[in-house]
């Protein structure tokens, strides 16, 4: 099946260029190989039509062609040995506790900014940052209680974090429903190969959730709220509510009553303390936020400062997702744990700084340039790709709002072997993980591994064309 997979440019998940099968893969590669078109066509057809019917799913805004597509799976595992996956996990557990921490301090002190260490221009002009929540206690002094970190290979193979994903993380679904898919169609080579169980994740966030539900509590009611099923990720919102057994609302269910939230039941209200929010700050509350938002609970926020209910995210959560704030980071790292980043960040040029900005506008043909609060592969020039009037579209909105830019260099994600049509070719991957921190730190053993099924695209994100593949994190390193 794979005798003819060639490696392109750059580093390779699974062949090493002189020594071919990376011991990693070894197994998995001889066991692969062992079946036959016909029958590896076989399961590929079984794994999409159990998509289908279970709805495994997302939207894409403004897409003429209709909303629900089925998402993109492949049936080539992308696989970690295990003291890889350790240094990752230390990496993603010191990067959530920084930011944690980070979050804290600019809602309650701000010793980072007074200390000099971040211009507090870059924090007090961040489009997310919630001056109503400056200090406020938030429960177990916990912001970000999902996360979701992209992190990339270099050339060589060493990772890097692209981004931390703190507001709304979503995926985890996908990284389910794949696992289970990958079982029904290679049933006996999980135990074989040793890979390590992802289905304890929605029990784990049950247990973050509850974590945190209010003081004198033994029995909290959790709930995701959602903004409905025209947004993309609803199906990842139904999924996670039936997966930890429990009720998915949009804001119309939920009412404030003398600063305490209740579900509308068909055996009247029912008092509800945790919610897990799939909805943005700006649409949580409209007697705080945006007045003309029909999705969220009008008293919400008073409720969550009485401290009758808790939210995860906390609100304020989103100046975490800035990727201003993301040039920060191995800042806070040394700042707040006095320790060197484990994980390293991509070299990044912020636009607001004289210094930068000159070497940005000089070097836009070769730069990856990104909007401050952008997500999902918009508001992004990729200047090697780039026609002329793209290049000079985005000098001009640079120029005239430099605050909302970084540039990275272009990094040439690893390749994974991917089926393409009617064979194996290099496909640029990126490795979401889910990081849960409640009364501990747990991360998900693997996490999403997107994949841009275009050749020679380097966008993974579902919504500009991306699929995704199951991730093996092994008990072992062979």
């Amino acid at each position: 099946m794979l005798k003819d997979y060639k490696v392109n440019a750059g580093f390779d998940e699974m062949l090493d260029t002189k020594a071919g099968v990376r011991p990693h893969y070894d197994r998995f590669h001889r066991l692969f190989n062992a079946l036959t078109p016909a029958e590896f066509e076989a399961k590929r057809q079984a794994v999409d039509t159990a998509f289908l019917r279970q709805g495994v799913t997302f939207n894409v805004y403004g897409d003429a062609a209709g909303a629900e597509k089925v998402f993109p799976f492949d049936l080539l595992p992308r696989i970690i040995p295990a003291k890889e996956w350790e240094n990752l996990e230390r990496g993603l557990a010191q990067r959530i506790t920084a930011l944690n921490l980070f979050l804290h301090d600019i809602y309650h002190d701000q010793k980072i900014l007074k200390d000099g260490i971040i211009p507090e221009f870059y924090v007090l002009s961040a489009r997310h940052f919630r001056r109503e929540f400056v200090n406020f206690e938030v429960p177990k002094g916990i912001y970000i209680h999902v996360c979701g970190t992209d992190l990339i290979r270099d050339k060589d193979g060493n990772y890097l974090v692209l981004e931390d994903n703190g507001r709304c993380p979503s995926g985890v679904s996908y990284v389910l429903e794949n696992r289970r898919a990958m079982k029904r169609a290679f049933p006996g080579m999980f135990e074989n190969i040793g890979v390590r169980p992802v289905e304890n994740y929605p029990q784990e966030l049950l247990k973050s959730l509850k974590y945190i539900a209010p003081a004198g509590v033994a029995d909290p009611t959790v709930v995701v709220l959602t903004p409905g099923a025209y947004n993309s990720a609803y199906f990842e919102h139904t999924y996670l509510a039936r997966q930890m057994g429990i009720e998915i609302v949009e804001g119309r269910d939920l009412f404030v009553r003398d600063s305490r939230v209740f579900m509308r039941t068909t055996k009247g209200p029912q008092p509800v303390h945790v919610i897990y929010r799939r909805i943005d700050d700006d649409f949580i509350d409209p007697t705080v936020f945006r007045r003309d938002s029909m999705l969220g609970v009008p008293g919400l926020v008073h409720a969550y400062r009485a401290g009758n209910v808790s939210l995860a995210n906390s609100i304020g959560t989103g100046l975490a997702d800035d990727k201003v704030m993301y040039y920060f980071v191995p800042r806070m790292i040394k700042y707040y744990l006095d320790q060197e980043p484990i994980l390293p960040n991509v070299p990044t040029y912020l636009a607001n700084e004289e210094k930068d900005l000159k070497y940005i506008l000089e070097h836009l043909p070769e730069l990856v340039v990104k909007a401050a609060n952008e997500s999902g592969g918009y508001g992004m020039l990729m200047g090697p790709k780039a026609s002329k009037e793209e290049i000079e579209k985005f000098r001009e909105l640079i120029i005239a709002d430099p605050r909302n830019y970084i540039a990275q260099p272009m990094i040439f994600l690893s390749q994974h072997p991917t089926f393409c049509g009617d064979e194996f070719d290099g496909r640029h991957v990126d490795l979401r993980p889910f990081i849960l921190s409640g009364e501990r730190t747990s991360i998900i053993p693997g996490g999403l591994t997107r994949v841009a099924l275009r050749k020679g695209s380097l966008v993974v994100n579902s919504s500009q064309g991306g699929g995704s593949k199951d991730t093996w994190v092994l008990y072992g390193d062979e």
